[in-house]
């Protein structure tokens, strides 16, 4: 039996951005025609025409390597009432526009925890505009008045199938991808940008190739692993693709272990794990080395990646970590480009994450205050082996 239940959890008419919690249960394809019949509702999402050679080598790739992904993308095909083995189409991809984020992300051992369990915390800082307005504002010319900013209608959603992990992940508008998530084994997967020189250009779209696109992998990690080992084998197997901006991921389990992903030019893999006890990412790649004598540069443009990620390593340092701590030191970096004379970008979520109690709480951007403060809802915490609950 399939059951979808839907809340709105933060913001509203008048507000930045409308939050909905989908709460998905049943067999992974009856999950994906909910999902399908979702983005074909709110983005007017159709499948997308596909090069035959490509699509058929997509499918096989997923029904092999993916095949929660693959039954989910049959229940999409019964949704849209196409054939799930035509080739002229892609039945994934359930998005309305195209990715990429800045953010800010940090990870603390049981061992380094007041609370001695894992946590994990991140800022997710997007545009707050739309499209047609950023590319505008790139170009030097006048963006058009009125247009949808591109993360106002996120969702959080909470899968439960009779045949796999359930999981909860927030996504800004990729219903069969995800920015961040936890699943019911405690593994924990957040997605950052990772190449600071793109984020002053338009992002490059070639279309779904074979494999993993850059939003769908923390939704294949959080599908068929239970611990970190686990998914750095699933990653070092799989092939993986940018679809627009390049990112990294840190990804946790509530053992106390972590690491970060990150897949650079000439399809190198790279993990680089925890130094110790925590460890800290943001929006420049951890693969490449910084000679001290040259650092880097670090401004608007970087979106300050250098100095948000000396300032979580120095609080890391500092003493065992709480929960309560770790939501002061995301706000402590938290993204306002008003202040750094940047592109239109604010911290528009923080979540943080307790592996062990299996919880993701979060809260959401709501606007800026006249005084110029940043306006966010209460935190709402989500799980997703249980129901929900306010926090604050």
């Amino acid at each position: 039996m399939t059951t979808m239940h839907r809340e709105t959890v933060a913001g509203g008419p008048g507000a930045f951005m409308t939050v909905d919690h989908l709460t998905v249960s049943g067999s992974q394809a009856a999950i994906g025609r909910r999902l399908a019949e979702e983005a074909r509702s709110r983005y007017g999402w159709r499948p997308v025409p596909a090069d035959p050679v490509v699509s058929r080598a997509r499918r096989a790739w997923f029904e092999r390597n993916w095949p929660q992904h693959y039954a989910r993308m049959a229940g999409a095909a019964q949704a849209m009432g196409v054939d799930l083995r035509d080739d002229l189409v892609h039945l994934d991809a359930l998005s309305g526009v195209p990715d990429g984020s800045g953010c800010s992300a940090t990870w603390s051992a049981p061992s380094a925890t007041v609370e001695g369990r894992a946590l994990l915390g991140r800022n997710y800082d997007f545009f707050t505009v739309g499209w047609r307005q950023l590319f505008a504002l790139l170009g030097g010319e006048t963006p058009p008045a009125h247009e949808t900013p591109m993360a106002a209608r996120p969702y959080v959603i909470t899968s439960r199938p009779d045949d796999g992990p359930a999981t909860t992940v927030i996504t800004m508008s990729d219903l069969d991808g995800c920015t961040e998530g936890i699943n019911e084994h405690g593994l924990a997967v957040v997605l950052l940008l990772a190449d600071t020189e793109s984020t002053s250009g338009s992002p490059v779209d070639a279309g779904p190739q074979v494999g993993l696109s850059s939003m769908q992998l923390p939704r294949f990690v959080l599908d068929t692993c239970e611990n970190v080992e686990q998914a750095k084998q699933a990653l070092l197997g799989a092939k993986q693709y940018d679809l627009g901006i390049p990112l990294h991921y840190l990804i946790a389990d509530r053992t106390g272990r972590a690491f970060v992903w990150e897949h650079s030019n000439g399809g190198v893999d790279h993990i680089i794990e925890a130094d110790g006890e925590a460890l800290c990412v943001t929006n420049h790649p951890l693969h490449r080395p910084i000679d001290p004598a040259n650092p880097p540069r670090d401004n608007a443009e970087t979106m300050l990646t250098y100095q948000r990620h000396e300032h979580l390593r120095e609080q890391v340092k500092d003493g065992p970590m709480s929960a309560a701590r770790l939501r002061e030191v995301l706000d402590e970096v938290r993204f306002d480009a008003r202040k750094a004379d940047a592109l239109p970008v604010r911290t528009l979520w923080r979540t943080v994450f307790d592996l062990d109690e299996l919880t993701m709480a979060a809260h959401f951007y709501l606007g800026d205050a006249p005084d110029g403060d940043l306006v966010y809802s209460p935190e709402v915490t989500f799980s997703p082996v249980v129901q929900r609950h306010r926090v604050g």
